[in-house]
């Protein structure tokens, strides 16, 4: 099964290695290497494909010992990076190990960032004991002794890798296949609009398709436009799954007895925090005059008149309540402006990671802000929430 790219952050002084060991685990000059520090300035991302773990996203950071209010800058810009990655690596060099590695250490703790630590430059300096036992005494992370620059030296930090990258990363949660059994049939309505991408599926349909065939379910898959022609066949399938877009419709022309749900909310159990997206959802109901809503896109687009987050919703969710309500939609991974939010909505999330998702939310949880998500909204202001939710373990 495909699934978001896991983000792995190269932490560590300046001149420590951190842009050698992107080369070295992308096979290729991506990363300019330089003896000069502070060479490497915003954190730069590089995408690669790493056998064992799939495909990650490498982040290189700039020197977190870099001085002056421009370095400054830059080193908050590299912790920033903490909030969104899965793992990371520690370089030190030349057995330098101080305050600068300690302040790492306590900030991977604070966003719960698993870690190993890597004496780079092993080919000029090995680590010597008395380092690695001041490191046992601060961290319980693997300590590698360890050259950048030997290629065959690959494997040996892939094998390190695999063994900090959080298991919910390498092998998703199912989707489905604790839903229905091998076997069964599920159905799959998905609707081609103008937000629809040239020529594919969107990510939620590919990776659901994906996982009835993983779990030997027999899948179709068809347009709203033809859900009455599907049905006259006299078929009944055991699961269907629409696009949050189409509940009413497809409300409308399936069963009660048949299990019905959406893929926004298949993912929002992969991705978000589902039960409380449960808890939440009626509240929706309370909302007043001009309360301030916050809806989050995981991604960046263009936007059109069948634009789902910035206009159906809106749009629905005023005629829901008969309520003039205020709007703010942040897109991506970008800052949230702080403001007196009512309540936040949140999308399906299928292009960051859970980590991510549950980082950008969990803020307004702690403080009691109603927090759902697209389908389960749409669910509900359709009159269906109960049905599209109650199939879930």
């Amino acid at each position: 099964m495909s699934h978001p790219k896991i983000d792995i952050g190269i932490f560590g002084r300046r001149n420590t290695g951190k842009s050698t060991l992107v080369n070295l685990l992308t096979g290729q000059d991506t990363a300019i290497v330089s003896d000069i520090p502070g060479t490497t300035t915003d954190p730069v991302r590089k995408s690669v494909e790493i056998f064992g773990i799939g495909p990650v996203i490498l982040v290189d950071t700039a020197g977190v010992d870099d001085g002056g209010e421009l370095g400054r800058k830059r080193v908050d810009k590299s912790l920033d990076t903490l909030k969104r990655v899965e793992c990371a690596v520690l370089l030190i060099t030349g057995n330098q190990f101080g305050q600068y590695e300690l302040d790492l250490i306590h900030q991977f703790r604070r966003f719960n960032v698993p870690y190993l630590i890597l004496h780079n430059k092993s080919d000029i300096s090995r680590i010597a004991t008395l380092t690695r036992t001041v490191i046992k005494r601060h961290s319980d992370a693997e300590v590698l002794d360890f050259s950048a620059k030997d290629p065959g030296n690959l494997e040996i930090i892939i094998d390190a890798l695999r063994k900090i990258v959080p298991r919910t990363s390498l092998q998703p949660d199912r989707l489905i296949g604790d839903l229905v059994r091998p076997k069964a049939l599920v159905l799959l309505i998905t609707p081609i609009d103008s937000e629809a991408p040239e020529g594919r599926l969107i990510l939620p349909q590919n990776r659901t398709i994906r996982d009835a065939l993983d779990h030997h379910c027999i899948t179709i898959v068809i347009r709203e436009t033809e859900l009455e022609d599907f049905m006259r066949l006299g078929i009944e399938p055991a699961l269907v799954i629409t696009d949050s877009q189409a509940f009413g419709h497809v409300a409308r022309h399936i069963p009660g007895h048949i299990p019905l749900t959406s893929f926004s909310i298949l993912f929002s159990r992969l991705k978000g925090d589902f039960h409380t997206f449960l808890r939440s959802t009626p509240l929706l109901s309370d909302l007043k005059e001009g309360d301030k809503i916050l809806i989050l896109e995981s991604c960046t687009h263009q936007t059109n008149c069948d634009d789902i987050g910035r206009v159906k919703i809106p749009g629905l969710l005023q005629q829901f309540t008969g309520k003039k309500l205020s709007f703010t939609v942040v897109g991506g991974l970008s800052e949230i402006p702080p403001d007196d939010y009512a309540f936040v909505i949140q999308c399906g999330g299928c292009m960051i990671s859970r980590k991510q998702l549950i980082n950008r939310i969990s803020p307004f949880i702690e403080k009691g802000i109603p927090v759902t998500n697209y389908g389960m909204a749409l669910a509900y202001m359709n009159g269906i929430f109960e049905r599209v939710t109650k199939l879930f373990p």
